[in-house]
């Protein structure tokens, strides 16, 4: 079996290290006013530190794909053209395009930079990869309303062609994101296309119908309204044997606005689970599939990838819009002081408290001994966003990039998170 590329998020600069940390072969990354998300923490990637970040991943020894998938107005054209100069300086090593002015630009001025062509193309058949292949792209991230089936098809049709697929991650109710409905909502102030959605999808409907003047009757499926545009996260991480076999080139995560813990934990995951395959086709993933209820989801679907082009009645989050985690994300490891761990909590714990440590390449359950100030002074409590010591009953063979998390899966998430894997 050919091995995949997992192709993970790159939010910021801290995200793309521990992507690469945990994992990933690769990762994709954009800056504000070219790509489709609209970054807000930590060290954001702006033509200012591009090429830094860019030379961080290769110094990794991953790559890195730059997205210009916005689809241009003319204002954005001559926009990217005054800055060309700097996106070529720093090298990245592919080019993900959905806009074909944007393509010709990109071959202009980096001819011999791959060019992949983004899911926002909605590329659902052979000939549309012919197409493009034609137009000189050297890979079609396929759309997410494919079947498997079909994407085994298209790789039978065009094999020298690289395929990119979506296993994991939120989804668009609409195709690949072309939605107006934020704008609308926003009155264009947040517009889906420029990265900026506000995810109206996510949102709690009520149905009011007028029948007689100042009488109005709400149509409701229960007491909280219902989400009934909102669809569950994709999981796929139980049909990689199925995706590999179809020749799927690349496996791509979504989520470059989720959290530093959540990029980690699943590109951890989904590396185990990818390498298990290639060595044991048949082996149970079950325990991969565990391992990402733990991380926030809005309850799992296979999405189209088993049918036959037809979305499962289940695939629907009715009940939320916010993902939940089956685990608390509890700090991340900073330093070492000694018998020390300087950490940055991001939920409350206790003292004496099992807790999971995950690096990138452990996972054990240890306990809190000791929880100090940056005094020095004894705390029985580590509350949230506080800097501080913790002393560790098991410590990690490797510290650097250890992430803490609270022990086993919450009670209701196997059940929110119910997922067609199977």
């Amino acid at each position: 079996m050919n091995r995949p590329e997992l192709l993970m998020p790159a939010g910021n600069v801290e995200k793309l290290k521990y992507a690469i940390k945990y994992g990933a072969d690769a990762v994709y990354l954009g800056v504000v006013d070219f790509s489709l998300r609209a970054m807000r923490k930590g060290e954001l990637i702006t033509l200012d530190n591009l090429k830094t970040a860019i030379d961080t991943a290769h110094e990794m020894g991953a790559k890195t794909y730059l997205t210009l998938n916005i689809f241009g107005f003319n204002r954005d054209i001559k926009a990217l053209e005054a800055c060309m100069d700097r996106i070529v300086d720093s090298n990245p090593d592919a080019l993900i395009i959905s806009d074909p002015g944007i393509m010709r630009m990109a071959q202009k001025y980096m001819p011999k930079t791959p060019i992949h062509v983004s899911t926002q193309a909605n590329i659902l058949n052979y000939e549309a990869v012919k197409f493009w292949q034609d137009m000189g792209a050297t890979r079609c991230i396929l759309a997410r309303e494919l079947p498997i089936k079909d994407v085994a098809e298209i790789k039978q049709k065009v094999p020298n062609m690289e395929l990119e697929c979506f296993i994991h991650g939120a989804q668009c109710v609409s195709f690949s994101g072309r939605c107006l409905l934020s704008d609308y909502m926003t009155g264009g102030e947040r517009k889906a296309n420029s990265g900026n959605c506000s995810q109206p999808c996510r949102w709690s409907y009520k149905l009011l119908e007028e029948t007689r003047p100042n009488e109005y009757q709400e149509i409701i499926q229960d007491e909280k309204g219902t989400h009934i545009l909102s669809t569950k996260d994709l999981c796929l991480v139980k049909h990689l044997k199925e995706m590999i076999e179809a020749g799927i080139d690349s496996f791509k995560v979504e989520g470059r606005t989720k959290s530093l813990y959540y990029v980690s934990a699943v590109a951890k995951a989904y590396r185990e689970a990818i390498d298990t395959v290639l060595t044991n086709p048949n082996a149970d993933m079950e325990p991969y599939f565990k391992e990402l209820l733990k991380v926030g989801n809005r309850g799992y679907t296979t999405g189209f990838y088993l049918g036959d082009g037809e979305y499962p009645a289940d695939g629907y989050s009715y009940d939320i819009s916010k993902g939940l985690a089956g685990a608390d994300f509890l700090c991340e490891v900073h330093e070492k002081e000694g018998e020390y761990y300087r950490i940055i909590t991001k939920n409350k714990f206790f003292i004496n408290e099992d807790i999971e440590m995950i690096t990138p390449h452990e996972k054990f359950i240890t306990q809190v001994t000791e929880i100090k100030n940056l005094k020095g002074e004894d705390q029985d409590l580590a509350n949230t966003n506080h800097e501080l010591l913790v002393k560790l009953s098991k410590e990690p063979k490797e510290w650097e990039y250890g992430l803490i998390r609270t022990v086993g899966i919450k009670n209701g998430i196997n059940e929110i998170a119910k997922c067609a894997c199977s």
